[in-house]
């Protein structure tokens, strides 16, 4: 099989602009997507370097990375608030270095909920989009430019969630094959954006995965 790059995209935070969190709610408000960009050729190394993890780390079992249960040693890595100090700092240094030793790039779209509504609300109003789409554009536009460098095609790769989520994703991918970015030209225009020819030319399928596969696990992480 010729080379071509995967991206594999997972989401955090709500995508509704007009979310809200109660008067009580701290610290900032946004919508995140994005995750690991990898070369077909290197999956294989990524994995094993992975697996390798695992072996090292049996008290995971077969359970999947979850990146909320390891910050708070809660769910599927209880277990982690059982282990001493020194062992604890172990597991994350390890994971730390398997993260920053393996062969991907890491894109992702962070979004500022309050700052996109006082953009967008005056002029757009309940028309405004749901933050995926304009997350879900960038992600992926900044994925298949290194594709592009590369001389490669891209594949995007979404978690598997809501049969309505999955439409949507599919629906942006499929807009941006065949008409382009959705955003207004000359607004982002300083961002060089790819023309329609090349998105066309380099997105070539979007699919869904579930968090079976390792690297899905890693862009959840």
């Amino acid at each position: 099989m010729s080379a071509e790059y995967h991206f594999y995209m997972d989401d955090s935070g709500s995508r509704d602009p007009d979310r809200d969190r109660g008067t009580d709610a701290k610290g900032p408000d946004w919508f995140a997507l994005g995750g690991l960009l990898i070369n077909s050729e290197d999956e294989e190394a990524a994995k094993e370097a992975i697996s390798a993890f695992r072996q090292r780390w049996p008290q995971m079992r077969d359970q999947p990375f979850r990146s909320y249960d390891i910050r708070n040693k809660s769910g599927r890595f209880r277990w982690l608030a059982s282990l001493p100090g020194e062992q604890y700092r172990s597991f994350m240094g390890d994971l730390t270095e398997l993260i920053a030793g393996l062969p991907i790039h890491v894109l992702v779209c962070v979004i500022d909920r309050p700052g996109y509504n006082r953009r967008y609300i005056d002029q757009y109003g309940p028309r405004r989009w749901k933050l995926c789409r304009t997350a879900f554009s960038i992600a992926v536009e900044r994925a298949a430019k290194v594709a592009m460098h590369k001389g490669v095609r891209l594949r995007v790769y979404a978690e598997r969630s809501d049969k309505p989520t999955e439409a949507q994703f599919k629906g942006y991918f499929d807009e941006m094959r065949r008409i382009g970015l959705p955003f207004n030209a000359a607004n982002s225009e300083k961002y060089r954006p790819l023309s329609a020819d090349q998105l066309h030319a380099t997105l070539f399928e979007f699919r869904i995965k579930t968090k079976d596969s390792m690297l899905m696990q890693f862009a959840d992480l």
